[in-house]
């Protein structure tokens, strides 16, 4: 089972709009995925309200999170995707104790790359991987970055931090898509906004893979597995 975790002490870095966009691209039928909305706000349960699809089930306010992810185990989820508050509470250590990766959304911001850092500290810690993926950032002109997400990346790799190697652009059909329960791909299938989700998924996906096989021949097991 993998788990994916969304964490950032920056409220505003999109945790929950990559895990909606991303779980309405991994759940199907024959592939169970949860949602386990801790934080707050709520913004992936209202999302996952509207939506209502039996194959994309959700918790909210889950105390005890360690027993939630073997009772989803259990049920036969493949993948369990969870938003966190933005802070560095008790609730985001211990989901970071059971991530498979850990997912730090990040704008191309001073504000927003200070603050990243206190997640990267407890991902260190806790010895989990983890990437940023910069977020909401300005279109590209033709093949090249925006300078300001050209300086963020350049930050993040000053503080190793790995970091993926696009990028999700500020687009309108992301927002509009949430709002009517959808992802990108659903929504607007043809849109550039799929099409970077995709590309994310598929960078996850790789990464996923690579940490498995190393598991593997370390002889380990995942957590989270």
């Amino acid at each position: 089972m993998n788990v994916l975790v969304f964490a950032s002490r920056k409220g505003g870095s999109g945790k929950s709009t990559l895990a909606a966009h991303l779980a309405s691209y991994i759940a199907n039928p024959s592939r169970k995925t949860l949602l386990i909305d801790n934080d707050p706000q709520g913004s992936l349960s209202l999302w996952h309200k509207i939506r209502d699809q039996e194959y994309l089930s959700l918790k909210h306010n889950v105390r005890n999170l360690g027993e939630a992810l073997r009772e989803a185990k259990r049920e036969g989820y493949e993948w369990v995707l969870i938003d966190t508050p933005p802070n560095k509470s008790s609730i985001v250590a211990e989901s970071i104790k059971h991530a498979t990766l850990v997912i730090v959304p990040t704008r191309a911001s001073l504000f927003d790359i200070a603050a990243l850092q206190d997640t990267v500290q407890i991902a260190r810690e806790l010895r989990k991987p983890y990437a940023a993926v910069i977020n909401a950032a300005p279109a590209k002109h033709g093949d090249t970055e925006a300078a300001v997400v050209a300086d963020a990346r350049g930050a993040l790799n000053a503080l190793q931090v790995p970091v993926w190697a696009g990028q999700i652009t500020h687009r309108p059909e992301l927002t509009l898509a949430l709002a009517t329960g959808e992802g990108a791909r659903e929504y607007q299938p043809n849109s550039q906004g799929a099409e970077e989700i995709g590309r994310l998924w598929t960078a996850l996906e790789r990464s996923l893979n690579a940490i498995h096989n190393t598991y593997k021949k370390s002889g380990g097991s995942s957590r989270a597995a």
